[in-house]
């Protein structure tokens, strides 16, 4: 007797189509798995044994054969449990095989016969969805199948109701899309002292999708500053709620089958590593830069990173994707994140403080910021100073625009940059930030005032062709953020005084 039913593995987010095939043949009782299976899918043979025990029913005295076709491709995940079960049941009769065929079926099984929560269930619907199949999935994760519009979805909490679904006994009610309600966990910009000019820079960042770096002294307010980016960004559109769930799916970071359309903020250690940075490990999982897709990613202290962790992240930030390889999986991850960075001028920090900085200044200066790469930083377009904050500042009662009002502007600006790049045809870009060739020279149009002040200034400093492009990129978000049609010398002075090296000279 043989059944087959439709089951998937991964490669990143790829979605891998596995035909699971399983056959009760006369012999010594055996419960054999083939077809490359890792050591999860291994020991389901034990929970699917109790889960189908538990149901008061007892595996055939029989060799059971499961075959995981292809038979070349590795295989991984607990996920594996529940097309396992319902196909032996197949041939034991316990469910029509006809059921079977229009579903991908993925699930753990608890040795009760719960239905667990797995990774991966949004991308698998999607793609279930594009091959016109529906989806049985654990009921905690309906919701999430539910978001790829996908209509046939069987959300069971235990093994026993799906079998009563299946067999037409007791239909299962349809899942219901989850949204993530709005936490009020985002940080006010109002409640940062002084730092004016930061803010500033803070606003244009939002507005473009610029990559920024601070910095300054301890206590200075770095951290402050960008844990309150979230706050002054546009909430994610549908389409970018998607991509960015859908990473987080995989990782297994999606909580109650909902998705949410805050933009992700992550902000690793400085101690973390090249594979959890930038993604790989032994199953080439997504990284931080992945997770941060369509967000922010923040690392505090840059230059107590892993310089060659750092350097990994030029790739990133330049093509918006990364591609992981290994022995045994080569893959591409989403990656087009927004980077904020802070860092101390020197190792002590206190760097042009006579009264505080230590004896080696300047030259522990030098070494410290030696640690970031001119290439790394040639693709970091806003680059400020935050000086430490005065006590009058400190002690002043009226407060800076709260972060509602300055979302406002922003969002203003990044709708300007939406409809200029659909009147051009453009789809893939989304913020002044990714304006690259003749996009940009298109879309950033100086008057002549503006052209001189940038050619002199570009000429008497050496500016590179990138650093030139920068800045008009950066003169694009000032303008919109002042609704203004043309790029004026306003704009470009603006622009320049976010042009700031780590000593701080032009």
């Amino acid at each position: 007797m043989l059944a087959r039913v439709n089951t998937i593995t991964f490669n990143g987010l790829e979605v891998l189509d596995v035909d699971l095939q399983v056959q009760l043949t006369s012999g010594l009782p055996n419960f054999i798995i083939v077809g490359l299976p890792d050591k999860a899918i291994a020991e389901s043979r034990e929970r699917v044994r109790a889960a189908v025990q538990s149901l008061g029913l007892k595996l055939p005295a029989k060799r059971i054969v499961i075959n995981l076709a292809p038979a070349d491709l590795l295989k991984e995940g607990s996920h594996f449990d529940l097309p396992i079960a319902l196909a032996v049941l197949s041939v034991m009769g316990a469910v029509p095989a006809s059921s079977l065929q229009s579903y991908v079926i993925m699930g753990e099984l608890g040795l009760d016969g719960s239905i667990l929560p797995v990774n991966g269930v949004l991308p698998v619907a999607v793609s279930a969805k594009n091959r016109g199949l529906g989806l049985i999935c654990p009921a905690a994760q309906g919701g999430e199948a539910v978001w790829a519009g996908l209509d046939n979805v069987a959300a069971a909490p235990d093994l026993g109701t799906l079998l009563n679904h299946l067999n037409g006994t007791r239909v299962l009610p349809p899942p219901q899309a989850k949204q993530i309600e709005k936490t009020n966990s985002l940080l006010d910009l109002a409640d940062v002292k002084g730092q004016e000019s930061a803010k500033k820079a803070l606003e244009v960042a939002a507005a473009g999708g610029h990559n920024m770096l601070m910095i300054g002294p301890p206590g200075a307010g770095k951290s402050m500053l960008a844990a309150r980016l979230p706050g002054i960004l546009p909430p994610l559109g549908i389409e970018e709620a998607l991509e960015t769930s859908m990473i987080h799916s995989v990782a297994g970071l999606l909580q109650n089958g909902g998705i949410s359309f805050e933009r992700p903020f992550r902000d690793p250690h400085h101690n973390a590593s090249t594979p959890a940075l930038i993604g790989g490990g032994r199953k080439a999982s997504p990284g931080e830069i992945s997770l941060a897709h369509n967000g922010v990613l923040f690392l505090d202290e840059l230059p107590e990173f892993n310089k060659s962790t750092l350097e990994a992240l030029r790739q990133p930030l330049e093509n918006g994707s990364v591609s992981i390889s290994r022995v045994n999986a080569h893959t591409t991850y989403p990656a087009d994140f927004q980077l904020v960075a802070a860092m101390n001028p020197c190792r002590c920090g206190h760097l042009g403080d006579p009264s505080a900085e230590c004896s080696r200044a300047p030259l522990c200066a030098r070494e410290y910021q030696a640690r970031i790469s001119g290439p790394l930083l040639d693709r970091i377009d806003i680059q400020i100073e935050v000086p430490a904050v005065s006590p009058w500042d400190l002690t002043a009662v009226k407060k800076g625009e709260s972060s509602a009002v300055v979302r406002a502007r922003v969002i203003k600006a990044r709708e300007l940059q939406a409809a200029r790049l659909r009147a051009l045809g453009e789809t893939q870009i989304r913020t002044n930030a990714g304006l690259r060739g003749k996009l940009l020279e298109q879309i950033a149009v100086m008057d002549l005032e503006a052209q001189q002040l940038l050619v002199n200034y570009a000429d008497k400093n050496k500016l590179s062709a990138r650093a030139y492009h920068r800045t008009l990129r950066l003169a694009r978000t000032i303008a919109d953020l002042q609704n203004e049609t043309n790029i004026s010398k306003i704009h470009i002075a603006e622009a320049l005084s976010y042009r700031r090296s780590l000593s701080g000279k032009s």
